[in-house]
């Protein structure tokens, strides 16, 4: 009976603990690591950079690990959505107000950064469906374009 118990505290304490051990919350807490984001990002383009060198290598051998490859190709992907879960609920969901179009400037430095990572999403999803390394430039290039444009003009 002690074991049920003491099971069932731990499975209780350990499910507690993982909602706590999540990304950075939508709670308006006012504690934002802007620039740590942006950093989380470009790691985990280096992660799926090395993945897809991994598994183009692992593949081109005559008797490939096929255990290796699921476990590069699974890493890959998760990191390819981490980076989505970074655009999406941290900097769409909490960072980028909405401008009205009346104010001229100010919307046309809204909707560059909508589209910036609107791409960036969409860049990270052709990384999880290919080794093609072209998609990695191309989400390396919008993810700096993005911090420019982010970092420069207010928010």
């Amino acid at each position: 009976m002690q074991k049920i118990v003491l099971a069932a505290v731990l499975i209780l304490g350990f499910s507690f603990s993982a909602q706590q051990a999540g990304a950075h919350c939508e709670v308006p807490c006012g504690i934002y690591g802007d620039s740590v984001r942006v950093k989380l990002i470009y790691e985990h383009i280096k992660t799926i950079e090395k993945a897809m060198a991994s598994i183009d290598k692992e593949s081109a051998k005559g008797k490939p690990n096929y255990n290796q490859l699921v476990r590069w190709v699974s890493n890959k992907e998760i990191h390819a959505e981490k980076i989505q879960k970074i655009v999406s609920q941290y900097f769409l969901h909490q960072r980028i107000k909405p401008v009205s179009q009346s104010n001229g400037h100010a919307y046309g430095h809204y909707t560059q950064k909508l589209m910036l990572l609107h791409q960036m999403s969409v860049y990270a999803m052709k990384c999880k469906q290919s080794t093609d390394q072209a998609n990695i430039t191309k989400l390396r290039s919008t993810v700096a374009a993005f911090e420019k444009a982010y970092f420069t003009h207010s928010h």
